[in-house]
C-alpha cells in the first residue's frame, strides 16, 4: 500500500501508485500524478499538473511543480512532466510551463540532480544529467542528453546545451554551447572536448578523433561558421564510423539561435 506519513496532506484527487512513499508533512497537489516506486522526502510541496514517473527519489524540501516565475503567467493549465530514475536532493524547485511556450517544463530519466538546482519555466532536461548543486536554468534552457553542469553555474533563458558537452565550475552561459565541447568561466569560453566523459561512455578513439577534428574546425582554424560546418559535414564520409557524431553536431549548429559558445 501507499506509505504516506500521517502528517503528510496529500489531495484526494491527486493519483499516487501503490508503492509510493510520501514522507512528515509533504503536500500533494490534486492535479500530481505519481508512478510506482517514487519516494518522496519530508517537508516537500508538490503541485500544479506535475506528473513524475517510477523510481524516482525526490529527497526533503524540495518545490515541485509551483507555478513560473513569469509575470505574464496567469493561473494557465500548464505542465510539469518528470520522468523516471532521477535523483533530486534537497532545496530544488522545478516550475510549470507558460502558454505561449508550449506550456510544458519537462525532465527525463536518469537524472542526478543537485541541491538548491532550479529548473524554470518551459526548459527541458533530457536524459543522464548530472546538474551540481545551485545549477540555475533560466526559462527555455535545452539541456540534451549526458550534459555535466558545474556548481554555481547560471545558463541564460533559450540556451541550448548539446549532448555530451560539460560545464565547469561557477560559469556564466549566455550562449549555445555546442556538443561535446568543454567549457567554463565568466565570460565563457570553450576549453577543448569533454574528453573523459566521452571515454567513460565508451566511445571508440575513431569517434574521439573525429569529434577532435570538429572541435579544430570550429575553434582552432580561424573559418568562418560556415566553412566550418562544411568542413564538420565532409567528416561524415571521411570518418564512417562517427557519421551520427556528425550528424548531431550539424544539427545542433544549424539550430543554435544565440550564437555559439567561443
Amino acid at each position: 500500500m501507499t506509505q504516506i506519513h500521517p502528517t503528510a496532506l496529500v489531495d484526494p484527487s491527486a493519483e499516487l501508485d501503490d508503492s509510493v512513499s510520501v514522507g512528515p508533512y509533504t503536500i500533494v497537489g490534486p492535479h500530481v500524478k505519481i508512478g510506482a516506486g517514487t519516494s518522496i522526502g519530508a517537508h516537500c510541496v508538490i503541485e500544479g499538473r506535475t506528473t513524475i514517473g517510477a523510481h524516482n527519489r525526490i529527497f526533503q524540501f524540495n518545490s515541485i511543480g509551483a507555478v513560473p516565475q513569469d509575470k505574464k503567467y496567469a493561473g494557465e493549465p500548464t505542465e510539469l512532466i518528470i520522468g523516471n530514475h532521477n535523483t533530486i536532493r534537497e532545496f530544488c524547485t522545478f516550475n510549470l510551463g507558460v502558454p505561449g511556450a508550449g506550456g510544458r517544463t519537462t525532465v527525463g530519466d536518469h537524472n542526478w540532480i543537485m541541491a538548491y538546482t532550479h529548473i524554470a519555466h518551459d526548459c527541458h532536461v533530457a536524459n543522464h544529467t548530472t546538474l551540481a548543486n545551485n545549477t540555475t536554468l533560466a526559462g527555455h534552457v535545452l539541456l540534451a542528453d549526458w550534459v555535466t553542469v558545474g556548481g554555481l553555474t547560471g545558463i541564460h533563458q533559450f540556451v541550448s546545451v548539446g549532448a555530451h558537452a560539460m560545464i565547469g565550475f561557477a560559469s556564466a552561459v549566455t550562449q549555445d554551447v555546442p556538443p561535446y565541447m568543454l567549457v567554463d568561466g565568466n565570460p565563457l569560453a570553450v576549453r577543448g572536448l569533454n574528453t573523459v566523459g566521452l571515454r567513460r561512455r565508451d566511445f571508440s578513439a575513431a569517434r574521439i578523433a573525429a569529434i577532435k577534428q570538429m572541435h579544430r574546425l570550429l575553434y582552432r582554424q580561424g573559418l568562418t561558421l560556415d566553412a566550418a560546418r562544411a568542413g564538420i559535414d565532409a567528416l561524415a564520409t571521411e570518418t564512417p564510423e562517427a557519421a551520427e557524431d556528425v550528424a548531431l553536431m550539424s544539427r545542433f549548429l544549424s539550430a543554435a539561435t544565440r550564437g555559439i559558445a567561443r
